[in-house]
């Protein structure tokens, strides 16, 4: 008798509204963990009082929060952050709209293991304005980017992209979200494959098996 799948244990990071948790949380529940390959089993955040937490608890998920401000240092924030995350277990972390860079402790920890999404197409517009940069530069496709961390910014291994028309009436907002509805779709497809078939990382390129 075949083995019944295991789902990955998931932590999830978040900074603000968390709509690609609740993408997430959706998906799992439409076809249960095991189906999907993965589970959320706690969501952290940086700060408190924000909707990501909220719907955490709605989900019956337990939170926590790790905020710079409590920590003399980034250094002891990265590692209290680096326990916090490692006291559930996670096979993945997933950054879903994480407004913080992590440090050495977090990456020696969960390095080829931690999930983020950007708002552009990497290599080009890393940084915290992807979607003003690529209008600002006059590009006339954008997208996002869900990628491996490492130590720099939006500089690791690329998983999946998706691809966003830029039209001639888009400001900042209006572009910004339609990338989002293509970011949410592709960071689910993506935890879920990564969970189901397993991956490696071939120095830049990242093959799913």
């Amino acid at each position: 008798m075949a083995a019944k799948p295991v789902a990955k244990r998931l932590v999830v990071l978040v900074s603000g509204s968390g709509t690609n948790l609740q993408a997430l949380l959706d998906a799992i529940a439409k076809t249960g963990a095991e189906a999907y390959g993965a589970e959320i089993v706690a969501v952290g955040a940086d700060r408190e009082g924000i909707e990501g937490l909220a719907r955490a608890e709605r989900a019956g998920l337990p939170t926590f929060v790790c905020r710079v401000k409590d920590h003399e240092s980034r250094d002891e924030w990265d590692a209290a952050l680096t326990e916090a995350v490692s006291a559930y277990e996670p096979d993945l972390v997933v950054s879903a709209g994480f407004m913080k860079i992590v440090g050495k402790e977090f990456l020696a920890r969960f390095g080829g293991r931690f999930v983020n999404t950007h708002p552009a197409l990497l290599p080009s517009f890393p940084g915290a304005h992807g979607v003003r940069d690529a209008l600002a530069y006059g590009a006339k496709v954008t997208g996002c980017t869900v990628h491996f961390v490492d130590d720099g910014v939006d500089t690791g291994p690329i998983i999946a992209q998706g691809v966003v028309e830029v039209r001639d009436e888009d400001d900042e907002s209006a572009l910004h979200e339609r990338i989002k509805e293509v970011e949410r779709r592709l960071l689910v497809e993506v935890v879920g494959r990564i969970a189901r078939n397993g991956y490696r990382i071939e120095g830049r390129k990242v093959v799913i098996l």
